[in-house]
């Protein structure tokens, strides 16, 4: 077993976009009521472009281990989403998505049964499908700093 674990953090304040830094990058979130100019894709959209770029990773390392040529590759993603429960409206419906559709479309000469074959090992192989698909223990931790008073 080689585990790695996997750190990100976020910081922001009222009228302020969310950012997110991971590694040396630094990944805006949301739209911005006030400053339209840090409007970024919603949470969401993170996930569902995550996975897509986590399938072509992981595409091209079952490509190469193959030894299949891929010249190009294009996924598009969709996910369906019930906002209800996320604005607090009553609902029995998940805040998640309901359903997920991927859609691959590898442009290679690999005949057909070879890149089904490939696309099941991605399948198996992409940590994001993985998490999605199966249930993922999550702790959720509650840190309150309180303010000191200014008098």
């Amino acid at each position: 077993m080689s585990l790695v674990t996997i750190k990100v953090s976020g910081n922001s304040k009222p009228n302020e976009q969310f950012v997110v830094k991971a590694g040396a990058f630094k990944i805006g979130i949301g739209e911005n009521q006030t400053k339209p100019e840090l409007n970024a894709p919603c949470p969401v959209e993170y996930i569902l472009a995550g996975f897509a770029g986590c399938l072509n990773i992981v595409g091209g390392l079952v490509a190469k281990e193959l030894n299949i040529e891929i010249k190009s590759i294009q996924i598009e993603l969709s996910g369906v989403l019930d906002v209800d429960k996320y604005l607090g409206t009553p609902t029995l419906e998940r805040a998640g998505f309901q359903t997920i559709e991927i859609t691959v479309t590898p442009i290679s000469d690999a005949p057909r049964e070879v890149l089904k074959k490939w696309i099941s090992i991605v399948e198996s192989r992409c940590p994001v499908y993985d998490n999605l698909f199966n249930h993922t223990p999550i702790l959720l931790n509650l840190v309150h700093e309180l303010q000191p008073e200014v008098v």
